[in-house]
């Protein structure tokens, strides 16, 4: 039997995107490596838009990912603790995961020791320089007020509107997310100024950019993008041998944009 000492980061799946059929196949390969992991899987980091749109009534969530859900508990239920970082996409997250499944929901980046290393993880929305227009509808969709005008909305309704703009405002940003701006990235900038400040992090761990990369920021001090499981199927491993990026491509679409090895066993 192998010994449960790995963590596993992965991020920005977007179920529900573009369309069902397509989200299907990319929830099934999901759950395919959920099982590959489960063996020796210590903890699991989600890290936000693993829905593209997720929003919860009192009584309500939005239809669909049992298969997702199932195997989430079956992992929490065999004793793998599993983190769930809220997204730009999924930032309505309430209790639910909490309540049905034991997943502790997370809302802001925090510093955590795992193995012999200093993480700060997060999902990466609305940090850095910039975007300042994202940064104030940030603060507008966190308002217990306008959370509290959306739940007035029939489920029927309100589920089709906010999906329909979390699909529009992907399609006017997604060929953002697949440029990489170098020493310009906001995430990178971020790191250097946030590594002046606390040096003792070793390993600044991100989603969102939807590009998957491991940049030496200085000696033994990284920034680790975790990609997408849209077209690249990226996660991180981090156990007592490293900290290192793999992929785990569709079988039907072995090329990702990170070259390495695929973990399927």
């Amino acid at each position: 039997m192998l010994k449960r000492n790995k963590i596993y980061f992965v991020s920005d799946l977007h179920l529900g995107a573009p369309d069902r059929t397509s989200s299907m196949v990319r929830e099934k390969h999901f759950t395919r490596w959920l099982d590959t992991i489960k063996g020796d899987a210590r903890e699991l980091y989600l890290l936000g838009d693993v829905f593209d749109f997720w929003f919860e009534y009192r009584e309500v969530v939005p239809k669909g990912y049992v298969r997702l859900l199932g195997k989430l508990a079956e992992l929490q239920d065999s004793g793998i603790a599993i983190h769930y970082f809220t997204g730009n996409h999924d930032l309505w997250q309430k209790d639910y995961f909490t309540t049905e499944i034991g997943i502790q929901i997370y809302r802001n980046p925090v510093r955590r020791k795992l193995i012999d290393w200093i993480f700060f993880i997060g999902h990466g929305d609305g940090l850095g320089p910039g975007d300042h227009g994202y940064k104030f509808l940030k603060k507008v969709f966190r308002n217990p007020v306008m959370q509290w005008m959306f739940h007035r909305l029939h489920p029927n309704f309100g589920i089709r509107l906010a999906d329909y703009f979390s699909k529009r405002s992907r399609k006017k940003t997604g060929h953002a997310d697949v440029i990489d701006h170098g020493e310009k990235e906001f995430l990178t900038i971020f790191c250097r100024e946030m590594l002046k400040k606390e040096p003792e992090i070793d390993y600044f761990v991100f989603g969102h950019r939807h590009l998957p990369k491991n940049l030496e920021l200085e000696r033994g001090k990284h920034y680790i993008n975790l990609g997408d499981w849209i077209s690249n199927f990226t996660y991180l491993c981090v156990s007592e041998e490293g900290v290192e990026l793999h992929c785990y491509p569709l079988p039907s679409d072995p090329v990702s944009t990170l070259e390495c090895p695929t973990t399927d066993s």
